[in-house]
């Protein structure tokens, strides 16, 4: 693989959709700013109710395409029976081997109401920064040449089960990418239908104003990392806070 064919950043979860859910804003803005960004889905999400695989597959397709990443894959795990383990972080770390990406972007957090795949799927992650840069063991990942990720960030989810505390969080304003967002997610009609969508686009739209809002932006997707983030220049990263002041005159 050449230099120009490497990602900057690989978002990955374990079912299409739950990334367009969760970090859909933040991928589209990525891609806006002219990163280079991958999408990385661990399961096909099947069986469901209404689904099948080659549904989903075009539906995740679909969904890549309308946030612009360049690189979107399925690992080929199996769905409902997610696990934590060699042959899974096997499996991940080669296609991260492959694209090479600097930063890796996971979900976090016990969603006991929901698939117990979210979870694992976070061990997995956070096994796979390790298992990338792992020497004399190419043969374990298809062949791939070890890898060293500068950042692990995670996307936590809001249902899990415990309060989660992390040393570090910022705030992305996804304010001109939220309609990408929703177009991404509607992509998976075999998911939502009608009533659902609109259920969840409730509650897309409700998450992104109170995250945003924490920041100062009208819609805006929460992470967190697991150190603090570092700066020499502390003043390049307090950015200008985006809420007017009430002692500015109006803008016309």
């Amino acid at each position: 693989m050449s230099a120009s064919d490497r990602l900057d950043i690989v978002f990955t979860a374990p079912h299409p959709d739950d990334l367009e859910i969760s970090c859909g804003g933040t991928i589209a803005k990525l891609v806006k700013l002219g990163y280079r960004v991958g999408m990385v889905h661990m399961t096909n999400g099947e069986p469901t109710p209404l689904g099948d695989p080659e549904t989903r597959i075009r539906e995740m397709n679909a969904a890549a395409e309308i946030l612009g990443v360049q690189a979107c894959e399925m690992v080929g795990l199996t769905n409902r029976v997610l696990m934590d383990g060699p042959e899974a972080r096997f499996a991940l770390a080669s296609v991260i081997r492959k694209y090479r990406p600097r930063v890796l972007v996971g979900i976090a957090g016990r969603t006991v109401a929901a698939s117990p795949d979210h979870y694992q799927s976070q061990l997995i992650t956070e096994a796979t920064r390790f298992y990338s840069q792992l020497t004399k063991w190419n043969d374990r990942f298809s062949d791939t040449e070890p890898h060293a990720i500068e950042h692990l960030i995670y996307r936590p989810l809001i249902r899990a089960a415990e309060l989660q505390h992390f040393p570090a969080q910022f705030v992305v304003d996804v304010t001109d990418t939220m309609e990408q967002k929703i177009a991404a997610v509607a992509c998976y009609r075999s998911q939502f239908p009608p009533v659902r969508f609109e259920q969840l686009r409730h509650y897309i739209v409700s998450l992104a104003g109170y995250e945003g809002g924490l920041s100062g932006y009208h819609f805006g997707e929460l992470y967190v990392l697991p150190r603090p983030i570092g700066t020499r220049d502390p003043l390049q990263l307090l950015e200008k806070w985006p809420v007017p002041s009430p002692i500015e005159p109006p803008r016309l």
